[in-house]
């Protein structure tokens, strides 16, 4: 007898049946996959019994058709099965599993030793893969938390916009100021000397006169002084030359 089948005969299972369903696994079993247990039927009259095939990847079960020629295979992986039992009564037991989309499937008519190390083993295998999940979901880094600052409270804002433009009116007070004559004073216009004998109007040449129009509308189309303070200041120059 062969040793792949002898390993599976513990429990008393019929050697016909395990040699069969061996001999059909070599073109079922997935890459690394290891047959665990094999439990068979022993009905009071039968000749071609269904079994049941554990792996450490899923459940198989078994059943003969066509006189035993042919055999229908359905398979079971361990993540979808949810929960497993086993009932016992005189002419044997019944070993039943429930999937998480709630699907039952039993095979009836199992010695009560095979039974039990089915049911034995579908336990260490569910029992393996929940500890493979835990380990998994705590091999999970956590994502790391971002720190947000405190949000700046609109109070805080309304008082340095208040320090700030208080600060720019200052400064532009101090640069710009305005004269009683209706513009800005000489100190905004460098060209401007402060003393008006010295740099009086009329003293100029036709070609400062010119530049000094061309300077002033400049400070005009910068927004340094108002269209009123140009308008002046441009007739002023024009009587001049």
């Amino acid at each position: 007898m062969n040793d792949h089948i002898r390993k599976f005969l513990n429990e008393e299972q019929d050697p016909k049946a395990i040699e069969k369903i061996t001999s059909k696994l070599v073109d079922l079993l997935m890459k690394n996959e290891e047959v665990g247990y094999i439990g068979v039927q022993k009905k009071p009259v039968t000749v071609f019994p269904d079994s049941i095939v554990l792996t450490d990847r899923r459940i198989i079960i078994c059943k003969p058709k066509n006189l035993g020629f042919s055999m229908d295979f359905v398979d079971y992986n361990w993540d979808t099965i949810s929960h497993t039992t086993v009932n016992e009564s005189i002419l044997g037991s019944e070993f039943s599993f429930t999937t998480k989309t709630n699907i039952s499937t039993s095979i009836d008519y199992l010695p009560k030793i095979q039974a039990r190390k089915i049911y034995t083993f579908a336990k260490e295998q569910l029992e393996t893969l929940k500890n493979n999940s835990s380990h998994v979901e705590e091999a999970v880094v956590e994502p790391e938390m971002i720190q947000v600052s405190e949000p700046v409270q609109a109070a805080e804002i309304a008082e340095v916009i208040e320090e700030i433009e208080a600060e720019e009116v200052i400064n532009f007070a101090e640069i710009i100021p305005v004269a009683q004559s209706g513009y800005r004073a000489e100190k905004q216009f460098p060209d401007v000397e402060a003393n008006p004998t010295e740099n009086a109007v009329s003293e100029l040449s036709q070609d400062e006169l010119f530049e000094k129009l061309q300077k002033y509308k400049k400070l005009l189309d910068n927004g340094l002084i108002l269209q009123g303070e140009y308008d002046a200041l441009k007739k002023e120059v024009l009587s001049k030359m």
